[in-house]
């Protein structure tokens, strides 16, 4: 049986989701720095982890990492 999520995605929020067995959890924050934040620190320890962007309602936008984020991630 698949889970569904129980909570509603916030507008204007940041989210990003760390991968893990057998639960995948989804954090947000309100502000781009501190979603940057968490991101890096998560991605020290070694987690493995999805940047999903801003919530606008419909679709996540910035979606994409900043360009020093993405080569330090490769």
């Amino acid at each position: 049986m698949r889970s569904s999520k129980k909570f509603d995605y916030g507008v204007g929020k940041y989210y990003l989701t760390i991968n893990s067995i057998p639960n995948n959890i989804t954090l947000s924050r309100d502000t781009a720095d501190t979603a940057l934040y968490i991101y890096n620190k998560y991605n020290d320890v070694g987690k493995q982890i999805e940047w999903l962007g801003k919530w606008n309602g419909k679709k996540f936008e910035e979606n994409n990492l900043p360009k020093e984020l993405e080569k330090k991630n490769k």
